[in-house]
């Protein structure tokens, strides 16, 4: 017997061991039973759990609500009616209800595309220099002290939506804990409850919109953030407030950044529609070149979807402005590593495409210039529609006041209307809005505003 030969086990060991050893072992081992358990035995070896064994069950993995503005764009698309007015989607349409590409964008675009030196190699982890340097002039001025003084660390980002979560990402990991309260407006957009949320800072609310005026609730803003606990955060739209299509006038602006110093709070600009407001650049950022010059610490997140148009492209920028002093330089070069890291831990590197277009419009004066006048289309038409929507509605002798159509501004206004007379006006008249009465002026053109108009009319007389 060769010593590398394994031992035989003895006849009572090999009794024990073996599953065919009794008549009962037998027997047990052909039942339907032990052969249907033998079978999920090895489709589990084979295939992995069964659903039956997920550790997502249900009370762990609910089923989540469907996104209100998702799903009320999906119920348009269905709709077969050939009147169908859609006045949820944030944004811009032409004349014709048709997306609109900017003509200095469908330039840039050319000039990138026929660029023998395009490639798709990763951009820098903080984004393209030359577009978020670009990008601070425009949101902070080009002759921003700040800028000049190297007080300012940006990043670009996936859009405004990826700045705003940045900057909670940021605050809710360096703040000092427990971890202050972000303050948002009454109303504000929807995903900025979301998104602060799963960066857990606590939220709270201050009021913004008066039900009564249609217009800014400025004495509750006011009050609320002089009861803030000191150290809290603001978020305060720059412009276009979402979805009211109220702003602060600059006198306002000026008391809200008294509260803000008195209280030691830290603010934090969500800057979606600059140039879309008023068609103006330098008259839309207004309050954050007034905050910057006061001297406060802050951040700003800024989009590039809708003033270019570039919606599907996610270009954005993230902006830390540190305060003057001796230390702002330093200051600002430690929170732009930890910046860094952050970025690099969620999305590596930002897109491309969509900041090289706006790159090339930013830096180069005449292809500005046509932007500027895109600006002034895109907002213009905009106006015209808020008059023409006034117009009808003073024509139908529509009960109630309307003058807030024309005194808001930007993209979206706030009809005053009730949720029963949003869903009235989608069931009776294929007219689609989210259900706080919110609109998007963009929606509206010369062929559908008498229609809408008279809808508007039916359900506040009817409903």
């Amino acid at each position: 017997m060769s010593s590398s030969s394994p031992p035989k086990p003895s006849s009572s060991s090999s009794l024990r061991s073996s599953p065919s050893s009794s008549s009962s072992n037998s027997v047990h081992s052909s039942s339907p039973s032990h052969t249907a358990a033998r079978l999920t035995q090895i489709q589990r070896h084979t295939m992995g759990s069964s659903v039956a064994d997920t550790i997502f069950t249900e009370d762990v993995v609910p089923q989540a609500p469907e996104d209100p503005l998702f799903g009320l764009m999906a119920a348009y698309r269905k709709d077969t009616s050939d009147k169908k007015v859609d006045l949820g989607i944030g944004a811009y349409r032409d004349n014709n209800a048709k997306p609109w590409v900017l003509p200095v964008v469908k330039k840039a675009d050319d000039l990138l595309r026929n660029d023998p030196n395009l490639n798709h190699e990763y951009l820098p982890i903080a984004g393209l220099a030359e577009f978020t340097a670009a990008a601070q002039k425009l949101i902070l001025g080009s002759d921003s002290p700040a800028i000049k003084e190297g007080r300012v660390t940006s990043l670009q980002t996936v859009s405004g939506t990826g700045a705003v979560h940045l900057g909670g990402l940021f605050l809710s990991k360096f703040l000092p804990k427990p971890t202050p309260t972000i303050y948002l407006s009454s109303p504000t957009w929807a995903n900025h409850n979301q998104i602060f949320t799963n960066v857990h800072l606590p939220i709270a609310n201050y009021p913004y919109f008066s039900a009564k005026t249609k217009g800014l609730d400025c004495q509750g803003l006011l009050s609320t953030l002089s009861s803030a606990k000191e150290g809290s955060i603001v978020l305060l739209h720059a412009c276009a407030h979402n979805p009211t299509g109220v702003d602060p006038a600059p006198e306002e602006w000026k008391q809200i950044a008294q509260v803000v110093r008195e209280r030691n709070l830290f603010p934090f600009f969500d800057c979606a529609y600059q140039g879309f407001a008023s068609g103006n650049l330098a008259q839309d950022n207004w309050a954050i070149r007034y905050f910057v010059e006061q001297g406060f610490e802050l951040i700003i997140a800024q989009s590039f979807a809708k003033n270019f148009g570039l919606y599907g492209e996610r270009a954005g920028a993230f902006h830390f402005v540190a305060g003057p002093g001796d230390k702002a330089q330093d200051i600002t070069k430690r929170v732009a590593s930890q910046l860094a890291i952050l970025q690099r831990s969620e999305i590596s590197n930002p897109p491309a495409y969509g900041a090289r277009i706006a790159s090339l419009v930013l830096n180069d004066p005449a292809l500005f210039a046509e932007w500027e006048e895109d600006l002034k289309t895109m907002s213009g038409r905009i106006i015209q529609q808020r008059k023409a929507l006034k117009a009808e509605l003073d024509r139908l002798g529509t009960p109630g006041n309307w003058e807030h159509i024309t005194s808001q501004i930007g993209m979206f206004s706030f009809t005053g209307i009730t949720e029963k007379q949003v869903l009235a006006i989608r069931e009776k008249w294929h007219v689609y809005m989210t259900k706080n009465g919110r609109i998007s002026m963009a929606g509206l053109n010369t062929h559908n505003v008498k229609y809408f108009a008279e809808a508007l009319d039916d359900v506040v007389r009817h409903d």
